[in-house]
């Protein structure tokens, strides 16, 4: 396994593995046998052109995220029982992120409705909109929620995954320049702070990281955290995150992206990985990080199919068109960041979009509750 230095002066990055190993075949490139399977993907892509985040897109997508966030059930709580005291309705412990049939879904369908409010403001159901944010993110409700958080039952509610969104709304509402944004986010930071809280004390006692396709993945967690940090200039958070992304993954080589997708997976291990790091990381170090740890991301005959989903019934074999959104998420973040290294991933980036957002507004709840905020997160990401 590689050693790496960093330096105070200056960042140096040296391998004491063989580099003959750079001489490998890049994994996932597609063989021979492999061409038809990608062509019948290539045949059923939606148009390129329907895939820029407009006017029109947004006030489809907006539709999904509405649809659910005053749903009361089906609902997943995951929450410990202390006693009977604790058979309540899921809206009394959580008056603000009730719907969407668990919580971190209802963070993350409000995140959508101020990231394409924000965006597009001329938004037919604008004014619906606002209504619901201002009910749901009342400073009643918030001090509700905190007070769930605040129960030492309750210390690993929704970590890191539930965490990581409700940072990211609260950065979203940071960074919107409207007359509402400045109260809501009043209203939401108590849970903010708590939040942020959270990860200080967790992090520094983490010893593995988590490396799933599921909600626990480290990587996932820490980058939207990260964002968080960088946009409010919580300095002690994003140094937080940069020392322990290179605690975890500095060493890292040699991704087995072939065993991916794992059968429920919303997100790549890999590739997430790899979105944390490029956040981190200074350009020279990160591009010679990568060849180590993603060799075939630099290639740039570099072939990846998405996921299929075979039964957009169940809830988690509906994972997979998540998964094909993040990942592009990711290839969008690097084509656009280096885009003399990587512009090729835009294209795999689109292929995964457009393989999965044809199914997106006649899904079943199960996979209505959520993707749509996939959707808009990888389309936004796109530009």
């Amino acid at each position: 396994m590689k050693k790496i230095i960093l330096l105070s002066l200056g960042i140096a990055l040296f391998s004491c593995k063989n580099k003959q190993e750079s001489h490998v075949e890049p994994v996932n490139e597609l063989h021979e046998e492999d061409t038809s399977i990608v062509e019948e993907i290539k045949a059923e892509l939606v148009p390129m052109e329907n895939l820029e985040l407009t006017l029109s897109q947004a006030n489809k997508l907006v539709d999904l995220p509405l649809a659910c966030i005053s749903v009361k059930y089906p609902y997943k709580s995951g929450q410990t029982l202390t006693s009977k005291k604790d058979l309540k309705e899921p809206q009394e412990f959580h008056p603000a992120f009730y719907g969407c049939f668990d919580w971190h879904s209802s963070v993350h369908a409000h995140w959508s409705l101020v990231s394409l409010l924000k965006r597009f403001p001329d938004l037919k159901k604008a004014e619906e909109i606002k209504k619901q944010l201002t009910a749901h993110l009342s400073k009643e409700n918030i001090q509700q929620e905190l007070k769930y958080f605040k129960k030492k039952e309750n210390k690993s509610f929704e970590r890191t995954y539930g965490w990581a969104w409700l940072l990211k709304l609260s950065e979203e509402l940071h960074t919107w320049d409207d007359s509402l944004a400045k109260p809501l986010e009043q209203n939401l930071q108590p849970l903010t702070n708590q939040i942020v809280v959270n990860y200080i004390e967790f992090l520094p006692k983490l010893n593995y990281p988590i490396r799933v396709g599921e909600h626990e993945n480290t990587a996932f967690g820490m980058s939207f955290a990260y964002d968080y940090a960088k946009t409010t200039n919580h300095e002690k958070l994003q140094n937080l995150i940069t020392s322990r992304a290179k605690d975890f993954y500095l060493g890292d080589d040699n991704c087995p992206m072939g065993w991916e997708p794992s059968g429920f997976d919303f997100l790549s291990p890999c590739l997430a990985e790899v979105d944390l790091m490029q956040r981190v990381l200074a350009e020279q170090t990160f591009k010679l990080w990568l060849k180590d740890f993603m060799p075939q991301l630099l290639n740039k005959n570099f072939e990846l199919t998405p996921g299929e989903v075979s039964d957009r019934t169940d809830g988690k074999l509906v994972h997979l068109d998540g998964l094909n959104y993040s990942r592009a998420w990711v290839f969008y973040h690097l084509a656009n960041k280096y885009p003399d290294d990587f512009k090729h991933l835009k294209n795999i980036g689109n292929q995964h979009v457009s393989h999965s957002i044809k199914n997106l507004f006649e899904d079943s709840y199960e996979g209505g509750h959520w993707l749509g905020t996939f959707s808009i997160y990888a389309l936004s990401q796109r530009r």
